[in-house]
């Protein structure tokens, strides 16, 4: 299968995706393009599979933990309130984790919102030079958070 998933881990295993924050025991964790909520992460699987059931026992549990890790991180250096999580895969078949932190300073009109209500339209692109503060950030704090997370290479 050739999805978008496929195509991004295949990147980052060769050291061509930007938004590389860690690798982790169960895949990658990257900053999501677009920002619609800055810090907004995916965390991929390496190897891809197609979706949360197609792991084993152990390795379903690590990609969860592996996201609640990066959740903490979230909530911690971003003085967020609390993390949106989804996983559905219906665009892309291949499973991944969409982690979006919350902020009590959003917009009334949306601070209750699900995710996919924000304005993607509107959204900031991710931009190596705008975000490299932020992804320096996340990078220390993954790798200090995650038993076995290393720095994109």
């Amino acid at each position: 299968m050739n999805t978008a998933i496929h195509r991004r881990v295949a990147a980052l295993n060769a050291g061509l995706d930007a938004a590389a924050i860690a690798r982790v025991p169960s895949g990658w964790v990257v900053l999501a393009d677009p920002q619609v909520r800055l810090g907004y992460c995916l965390l991929l699987p390496d190897p891809v599979v197609t979706d949360l059931n197609a792991l084993s026992a152990p390795e379903r549990q690590q990609f969860l933990s592996d996201m609640a890790a990066v959740g903490d991180v979230l909530l911690t250096e971003l003085s967020a309130t609390r993390v949106n999580y989804a996983i559905y895969g219906n665009l892309e078949p291949a499973l991944h984790a969409h982690i979006f932190p919350r902020r009590q300073d959003e917009p009334a009109a949306v601070r209750t919102a699900q995710p996919w209500a924000l304005d993607w339209q509107g959204a900031e692109p991710f931009s190596v030079d705008r975000h490299a503060p932020l992804l320096d950030r996340l990078r220390r704090a993954v790798c200090a958070a995650v038993p076995g997370a290393r720095l994109p290479a």
